[in-house]
């Protein structure tokens, strides 16, 4: 609301009605804008902008300068998600990844001059098939997904893994020189590290069960991370035949913490619901992840914090459909996230970055 829409009704309306009109347009003046995409529990958010306006995008994550953004992103059934960059404000939305086959986790690196992604182009250049839902809701775990390494234009394509099985969920270390990723290679899904140029690989995680999704925290010392241990020998054989077929079932989810050596394993969740996305704050006391705890029907999607030893359980967001994926920014004051907030059609999932605010 202006006074250039309230002043043409108070002409006739006397002296009181232009004081009225007057305080409302500095009223406006002094609060800001409205912040139209934030929900009015959402206390931790502030300035929530749209970055991408249609089709699905997702796993946006900044560059260590904050400038930047690297996501996948795909529109319509028959495409594949490929690997895009833009500008930390939306702009200059622009493909580096091959535009073949199926792609996810872009990441930069943090000097800024080459960028991480996983692809299965090199096997196929059309999309994977899609899940088999007779199975129930699973995740495809391609198993011609590859790590590569290119430049931030996505020239000068590296191939960095050549292992038998799935080699995805690779995301590096703020000092450069390790990426930490998930594998199959050996039969199970196991977090590994490796340095830069793909040498000195080292398996973290041994117990049975998918260990994946997994992050650096800033001081390099930590790493957090989704897994789901299945307990009795009916879940193992169905997780392991699932797994020969390149799929998962990600009904639960725990979130995890582990030194970066893979030492001082502990559980951070324990709720029976699925946890993914987790992500360090600054101070590396805390993890911001998101989960379907308060959803019976499995389907929405918030953001929560908690501290690394599990407690101070605090709901983020309160979108009634899907928000995840979420990142903070090099200092902790903004935090992106994909959301399907403000969607135009169901199923647009779309990039949002917001202040942050403690």
């Amino acid at each position: 609301m202006n006074g250039k829409t309230i002043l043409p009704k108070i002409m006739k309306g006397g002296a009181s009605l232009l004081l009225l009109a007057l305080t409302v347009t500095q009223s406006s003046a002094q609060n800001g804008p409205a912040d139209p995409l934030r929900r009015p529990e959402e206390e931790h958010l502030k300035n929530v902008r749209q970055l991408t306006f249609g089709g699905e995008n997702a796993e946006a994550y900044f560059s260590v300068d904050d400038s930047k953004l690297i996501f996948q992103y795909h529109q319509g059934n028959d495409s594949c998600d490929q690997i895009y960059v833009m500008n930390a404000d939306g702009s200059n939305k622009h493909l580096v990844s091959t535009g073949k086959g199926r792609c996810t986790c872009g990441y930069f690196f943090p000097d800024g001059k080459k960028i991480l992604f996983s692809s299965t182009h090199l096997t196929d250049s059309g999309c994977p098939p899609k899940p088999d839902y007779s199975k129930g809701y699973v995740w495809s775990l391609h198993p011609t997904y590859e790590i590569y390494t290119a430049n931030p234009d996505g020239s000068n394509l590296a191939r960095l893994t050549d292992s038998e099985g799935y080699d995805a969920e690779a995301t590096v270390s703020r000092n450069g020189e390790k990426i930490v990723f998930t594998s199959s290679r050996g039969g199970d899904l196991n977090i590994y590290t490796m340095n830069a140029d793909g040498s000195d690989v080292k398996k973290l995680t041994e117990e049975i069960g998918y260990d994946g999704g997994p992050f650096f925290s800033y001081d390099g010392k930590k790493i957090c991370y989704r897994a789901h241990h299945p307990k009795d020998s009916s879940e193992k054989a169905d997780y392991i035949s699932l797994l020969k077929n390149g799929l998962i079932r990600p009904r639960a989810l725990e979130i995890f913490v582990m030194d970066a050596d893979g030492k001082n394993k502990h559980q951070v969740t324990a709720n029976g619901a699925a946890n993914f996305g987790p992500y360090f704050f600054p101070d590396g006391k805390r993890i911001i992840f998101a989960s379907n705890l308060h959803d019976p029907k499995g389907r929405n999607f918030d953001l929560y914090m908690v501290g690394t030893d599990g407690k101070g359980l605090e709901q983020v967001t309160f979108n009634d459909t899907f928000d995840g994926f979420p990142m903070f920014s090099s200092n902790g004051k903004k935090l992106v996230f994909a959301s399907n907030r403000n969607a135009k059609v169901p199923g647009e999932t779309n990039i949002f970055i917001a202040d942050w605010i403690e």
